[in-house]
């Protein structure tokens, strides 16, 4: 049977930009039928970063930039001023001047005539601050010498500040420090014909200071003793376990001032009609409470994780050594669904690869490894606002995928953008459906008699994923539990009660106020198991001889709900913990529910193929098969026990869409594997034609061979960034039957699209690069149009060597991935276009 495969979420492919976007109608809810996608709402489509580099904007240029990133499929931006470029300097804008924020409303206004929304940082640079911060106000740390305490500025200045915002950071424990900070805010915005943004935006915490000046006083009140007399220990002076002691009170004091700094900018925001963003990251506090106290969490990926799917590049000198790391990704996801937050951002793709070496399928992968974590708001990182007049590459962001209209990729990018709109129409639709909750012990991090602070950040991941909390979270993601991460405030708040149960991984100091909430639970119903162990200790100073009796008396004859690693299997399924089987078969996924079942977000991040059928966790009457890079649908085959047939290859990835109820009528989802005849190679002459890219466009040529056009093509094709057309005429011999025909384009360098006798067939921009094509196939002559877009690597290569000056920007200018100058001019010429080989593979049709 021929299956009906044009069931799409888009218009059928067209030329140009056209052919990845989507329409933007809708609310982003759950799809009326069982055989639609979602219409997408604008906040279904991924965002980005837009740096304002010395503010040095105007109208005309705010509106093209927003036209074209809406045009490629974008649904917002974020604006950050920074810092300026050079020879620019008599178009800066001083930030919150009248023309400041004229440009800010303009901007809003222009995005919300697009369909589009606009956020801003209440700031420049990073980290919040600037020259009214002052006195006490500022960044602090503290000073204790020869017996005496005392502060001063601990020395972060705002980072990569824009004209007007240069200064001191503010004070991050310090709530009166934040109104003072917010009033030049309400100052600048008091006036007539004010557009504000969606949203404010906090980034991640790049503060110095450990103190405020109303730390002692906030202390006494808040951990009930003098903290004078044990200065010495709060220093690490004398017994190593009142240190450990002293300075865990010290620790949780800085956590509630800074999340009381933080909630007096959400209310500021709310007060404006703004909702917040906030990555909670890099901070010594609880992140769970501060990622849930905004309106929208936001974490962030840095570096390029190694994955084992084939085609999946990883040249060592394009890579940073750090690695994105999922399970604190999961902290921001856990917080919003914790605290009933629909929308979790993700500032994604920072140093994915070196400057104009990083493709869509590189990016790809990193996206889905936040969806399968809980995020469904992808922020690029990012698009510098750059001035249609300026040379090339434009404007540039020192620490950016370039995810740009100059950037060779942007050609293709719709077609990324397409993808993610439709993931995050079903990702934002529903309800997280995570069974059990995992206690996060913050107490056994800030008991230590080492440091002061202890910043948890993204970079350095050892708190987490080495702790036995972390160990857990991984033995659970791997072994198929949907789970998310819950704090002692969100406990106490009765959040747990969502949950069908809650687990507390080997735990040194736990809070009696936790500990009775948890012990109430349990005995109310929601089973509450506590690994390998009871928790044996308190943390912090005051009395703790006391508060650990009080804790061996409530653990009395409480041993029952201790539980080995080897029994938690029995336990987790007792409590009616779902386990979802597919993960011993290599997919990693993501549950949620809608109105009639469950939406699962399946994935193949291995080397291996999938080809069989794969039990679900949650039961189901029907089932429906979503791709969502195609936008084929169709319904999927099913047997008893609960299992639904999948054919993934490495990189692919799938929605199941279940229905509890009812039997879904509609278009079978096909099977189809290798036939064993042999592929059919689609050999030269190759007709190569270039179309659009720079610095020119280098002259047309035939191949007989498919190698790196910068070979092929002469001096010109070793300089360009753009998009060349293959076209080939290959004759199918009337003998070859088959009932699919798939298309494998091979090595692709680097996103291609495809025609097939006239008729647009797939755009091929990751992993895997091939597609059916039986219907667009013709028994004898055939006419194959491959259009491939490099990337602009070699075309920065060659300023480098030709030594343009085109580096000409302010502050740190412009580095690499690992912080050095930046300098293209020693890199190979990276190879460029369809490689090959391009084959058809006889598929024929089969059942499970």
């Amino acid at each position: 049977m021929t299956f009906s495969r044009r069931l799409l979420f888009l218009l059928p492919l067209i030329a140009g930009l056209a052919s990845c976007q989507m329409s933007d109608a809708g609310a982003g809810d759950p799809p009326p039928g069982a055989f639609e996608w979602p219409e997408p709402s604008m906040e279904n489509r991924p965002g980005c970063y837009w740096w304002w580099m010395g503010s040095a904007v105007d109208r005309k240029n705010i509106t093209r930039n927003l036209e074209m990133l809406q045009a490629a499929g974008l649904g917002g931006c974020t604006i950050v001023p920074i810092y300026g470029v050079k020879g620019c300097e008599d178009g800066y804008i001083k930030h919150l001047t009248p023309e400041w924020v004229a440009m800010m409303s303009h901007a809003v206004a222009e995005a919300g005539r697009l369909g589009m929304w606009i956020d801003m940082t209440s700031g420049t640079g990073w980290p919040f601050g600037g020259p009214m911060i002052s006195g006490d106000d500022c960044d602090a740390a503290v000073v204790y010498e020869e017996g005496e305490l005392s502060w001063k500025f601990s020395g972060r200045n705002v980072k990569r500040a824009a004209p007007g915002g240069e200064g001191r950071a503010i004070n991050p424990y310090s709530p009166a420090a934040m109104k003072a900070y917010l009033a030049h805010f309400d100052r600048a915005f008091d006036r007539e014909g004010v557009d504000l943004p969606r949203a404010m935006y906090h980034d991640s915490f790049e503060f110095r200071g450990n103190w405020c000046p109303r730390f002692m006083e906030e202390f006494e009140k808040r951990r009930g003793y003098d903290l004078r007399p044990h200065l010495p220990a709060l220093f690490g002076e004398g017994d190593e376990e009142k240190a450990a002691r002293i300075k865990c009170d010290y620790r949780e004091t800085l956590a509630d001032l800074h999340l009381e700094y933080l909630e007096a900018w959400v209310e500021w925001s709310g007060s404006k009609g703004c909702t917040t963003r906030n990555q909670a990251h890099g901070s010594p506090s609880n992140l769970l409470d501060l990622y849930a106290a905004c309106g929208i969490p936001e974490t962030e990926t840095f570096g390029a994780t190694s994955f084992g799917i084939p085609g999946i590049r990883r040249d060592e000198d394009n890579v940073r050594r750090d690695f994105p790391q999922p399970l604190i990704n999961r902290m921001a996801s856990s917080a919003a669904h914790v605290s009933g937050k629909p929308l979790v951002a993700a500032e994604a793709c920072t140093w994915v690869r070196n400057h104009f070496r990083a493709a869509l399928s590189q990016v790809k992968p990193e996206i889905d490894q936040l969806f399968l974590n809980g995020i469904n708001h992808i922020f690029f990182h990012g698009s510098c606002y750059s001035p249609v007049e300026a040379p090339w590459p434009g404007w540039l962001f020192y620490a950016s995928l370039q995810y740009n209209p100059r950037n060779a990729i942007w050609r293709d990018a719709p077609c990324l953008n397409a993808y993610i709109t439709r993931c995050q129409s079903i990702l934002q639709s529903g309800s997280p459906d995570n069974d059990l909750a995992l206690y996060w012990p913050v107490h056994d991090i800030w008991q230590n008699p080492r440091g002061m602070q202890q910043q948890l950040t993204v970079h350095h991941a050892g708190w987490l994923v080495d702790s036995a909390c972390g160990r857990t979270a991984a033995w659970l993601a791997a072994e198929g539990y949907g789970f998310d991460f819950i704090s002692d405030r969100q406990i106490l708040a009765g959040r747990a009660q969502a949950f069908r149960a809650v687990l507390v991984p080997g735990t040194g100091h736990l809070p009696l106020a936790t500990l009775k909430k948890l012990l109430d639970l349990n005995d109310s119903g929601l089973p509450v198991l506590f690994l390998e162990s009871l928790p044996a200790d308190v943390p912090g100073f005051l009395d703790p001889e006391t508060r650990r009796s009080v804790l061996k008396e409530l653990l009395r004859g409480r041993d029952g709900l201790a539980v080995e690693q080897d029994d938690l299997y029995r336990r987790l399924a007792a409590a009616g913990v779902l386990r979802e089987p597919m993960t011993d078969r290599g997919l990693d996924f993501i549950r949620r529910t809608h109105g009639r079942g469950h939406h699962y977000f399946v994935a193949n991040m291995g080397a291996e193929s999938v080809d069989g059928w794969i039990p679900l966790g949650a039961a189901f009457e029907s089932a429906v098969l979503l791709d969502p890079r195609s936008g084929d649908i169709g319904k999927a085959r099913m047997r008893e026990g609960n299992s639904v047939f999948l054919q993934l290859l490495p990189g692919e990835t799938r929605f199941i869409r279940t229905f509890r109820d009812v039997d879904e009528a509609g278009p079978e989802w096909p099977a189809y594997r290798k036939s064993g005849d042999p592929p059919i190679t689609v050999a030269g002459p190759w007709q190569v034609v270039f179309l659009d890219g720079g610095p020119v466009l280098p002259a047309s040529f035939t191949t007989a061979r498919l190698e790196s056009w910068t070979d092929l093509g002469g001096d010109e094709a070793g300089r360009f960034a753009g998009t060349a057309r293959y076209t080939i005429e290959f004759d199918l011999p009337r003998e070859k039957v088959a009932d699919e025909w798939m298309l494998d384009l091979g090595d692709v360098r680097e996103s291609a699209r495809v025609k097939l006798n006239g008729n647009e067939v797939a755009a091929l921009w990751s992993v895997p690069y091939c597609a059916k094509v039986g219907d667009h196939l013709v028994a004898g002559l055939n006419r194959l149009e491959v259009e491939v877009t490099n990337l602009s690597a070699n075309r920065i290569r060659d300023l480098d060597r030709r030594g343009v000056k085109w580096r000409i920007f302010h502050d740190i200018n412009f580095v690499d991935h690992n912080y050095r100058p930046f300098d293209a001019s020693q890199w190979p010429v990276a190879p460029s276009g369809l490689l090959g080989p391009v084959t058809l593979v006889p598929m024929k049709e089969s059942e499970p």
